[in-house]
């Protein structure tokens, strides 16, 4: 999947938005996102938005993000793929999880929903229907909730 992007500098935010008369559908649902978001549909953002929302649900690093990048031939630095997370994340596109306190993965599924992390393969899998709590805790004093993590770290079995 090529995706058209034009060769601007990472702190640059000032080019048009989008280039070309042709945008498809797919261009046009991230284009609706960072709208309805409150975010400048420019070149970078939709080149990430189109690798981000339009391959279903999915949990990504910006590493990994930046990989994918590079493949499509949208040219961006690293610098500019944590700099868009972190603006989709603000903006209520993405939901950061640190599941082990070093490196943020990314999920496109902004619901409350826990997770499996596979210690050793850096991998964050969605656990699947049927975990319940029963009860969550009270807030402190003067403070709600403002969402709730779970995260259930896994890792190999030794074969004995």
């Amino acid at each position: 999947m090529d995706i058209q992007v034009t060769n601007i500098p990472a702190c640059d935010d000032s080019g048009p938005d989008v280039a070309g008369p042709e945008v498809d559908e797919g261009m046009q649902h991230c284009l609706q996102l960072l709208v309805d978001a409150g975010l400048r549909p420019t070149r970078q953002r939709l080149a990430l938005g189109q690798l981000l929302f339009l391959r279903g649900h999915r949990h990504v690093t910006a590493e990994s993000l930046y990989e994918e990048a590079m493949a499509a031939n949208a040219y961006l630095s690293l610098a500019t793929v944590y700099n868009t997370l972190n603006q989709f994340t603000e903006a209520g596109l993405l939901r950061r999880i640190a599941a082990d306190g070093i490196k943020s993965f990314f999920d496109t599924d902004t619901s409350v929903h826990p997770h499996f992390y596979l210690e050793g393969e850096d991998v964050l899998v969605d656990v699947a229907d049927g975990l319940a709590f029963t009860r969550v805790p009270e807030a402190l004093p003067g403070h709600e909730i403002a969402r709730l993590d779970v995260i259930v770290h896994l890792r190999r079995k030794s074969v004995a």
